[in-house]
């Protein structure tokens, strides 16, 4: 199994990017997927959440009504889209994706949120 983040880089403050990972080696509509953060000397939390149909999408509470995540199945790709950036999430985003035990990681991409 892979899954491949792409799509940081560096933004100013209120700006945006969108994310994109790329699953290989199972079988994507079956899984939901997630989109972790971790900032340095920080614990890794959940940033956004969407189920293997779509039909079940949650957010952190900070990020609601700025972030969006969304998945394309024919594609094997989840994406986060952030808005409204702010200095504080320069993090490390992470793809994740879970099926009852099964539970596969990306390697992240870093946001760098700087004037």
């Amino acid at each position: 199994v892979q899954l491949v983040e792409s799509g940081g880089g560096l933004v100013q403050p209120g700006g945006s990017l969108r994310l994109s990972c790329v699953a290989s080696g199972l079988t994507f509509s079956t899984y939901g997927m997630n989109w972790y953060r971790q900032a340095p000397g920080q614990e890794r939390e959940l940033a956004a959440s969407i189920s293997s149909a779509s039909n079940y999408i949650d957010y952190l509470d900070s990020v609601k009504g700025r972030f969006t995540i969304s998945r394309d199945n024919a594609k094997n790709t989840v994406y986060l889209q952030m808005n409204s950036l702010k200095f504080e999430e320069t993090d490390v985003y992470y793809c994740n994706a879970r099926r009852l035990a099964e539970n596969y990681w990306g390697k992240g991409t870093l946001v760098t949120v700087s004037s």
